[in-house]
């Protein structure tokens, strides 16, 4: 792992991160609240979706500087007496989870989708490719919302697992195509180079020369595709959820906290949706500033 590391470190793309303050810092955020997210229990001074621990006298209490606050709530407490700073902890572990989850969903069906139509061609390219117009016909967050809400209405009652697999791969539906018309550019470029015509020639199957020797090709743009569509999957799980059909009431994200404090907002509890608010806007920013790097990176032209 450590020769991983320095062989990583010495290398074009480790000499561009170590020469750009902006992703140093990008990445300092983004580790720290994926850090947070995976530790919230250790991290967390409270469970505050742990019923038998709220109290309702402590409710709707300031910020620790504001006067009424209490260094006991440092970023003060909703309209039930949950802790903000915790909310925001777990909160944002449930929204980089569906965002992780589903960009890996899409890069996965994409990249194979991409792959079978920029190798074989003909037919089979067509028929990939109008699904792919088709799709983006659509707008994500209508489709997203749709299948959403479709899901939840066949399903009320369902635990927790079922309804962020729903939650998942109706972001998915839509966020595949990027990726499916990115690497099946790439393959039509990469297809008819020497390597894969001398491993045609030696009889290598067609599923190995994709795999074995176009796929690793075309991952460049992939990858900054996927930093990028990270902080946009975990926007469309917040807006989703600021519409209620999100994440259950019972596991809110930070789209459920913007949500639950917007009824506040103009009460002066102002908050209980901007810490939320900036929470979702700092994780996004950092993710879309370590994209542009990385895309930067990975760009010989610009070397």
């Amino acid at each position: 792992m450590q020769q991983i590391w320095q062989r990583w470190w010495h290398s074009d793309v480790g000499y561009s991160f170590r020469q750009s303050p902006m992703a140093m810092v990008a990445a300092f955020i983004a580790f720290v609240c994926l850090f947070c997210s995976v530790f919230a229990g250790w991290v967390s001074p409270t469970n505050p979706f742990d019923l038998a621990t709220l109290e309702l006298s402590d409710s709707r209490l300031p910020p620790a500087w504001l006067d009424g606050g209490t260094s006991k709530y440092v970023l003060g407490t909703d309209d039930q007496g949950r802790d903000i700073l915790s909310a925001l902890i777990y909160g944002s572990r449930i929204s980089l989870i569906v965002g992780l989850a589903s960009v890996a969903l899409s890069v996965a069906f994409g990249v194979a989708m991409g792959l079978l139509a920029g190798f074989r061609g003909g037919w089979v390219d067509s028929l990939l490719m109008r699904l792919c117009d088709v799709m983006l016909s659509f707008p994500a967050i209508l489709v997203a919302l749709l299948i959403a809400g479709v899901g939840r209405a066949l399903f009320p009652n369902a635990n927790e697992s079922l309804a962020f697999g729903v939650l998942i791969i109706s972001i998915s539906l839509t966020g595949w195509v990027q990726y499916a018309r990115t690497v099946r550019g790439s393959t039509l470029v990469e297809r008819n180079k020497e390597y894969v015509q001398a491993a045609r020639v030696t009889g290598v199957a067609p599923l190995r020369i994709m795999v074995r020797h176009v796929l690793p090709n075309v991952l460049g743009p992939v990858m900054v595709l996927a930093t990028i569509q990270v902080a946009t999957a975990i926007i469309t799980e917040a807006t989703l959820s600021f519409l209620g059909v999100g994440a259950p009431p019972t596991s809110p994200s930070l789209g459920t906290l913007i949500r639950v404090g917007n009824d506040f907002l103009f009460s002066g509890e102002w908050w209980i949706t901007i810490f939320p608010g900036l929470m979702l806007v700092l994780i996004a920013l950092s993710v879309n500033l370590l994209g542009d790097w990385l895309r930067d990176a990975l760009n010989p032209r610009l070397r």
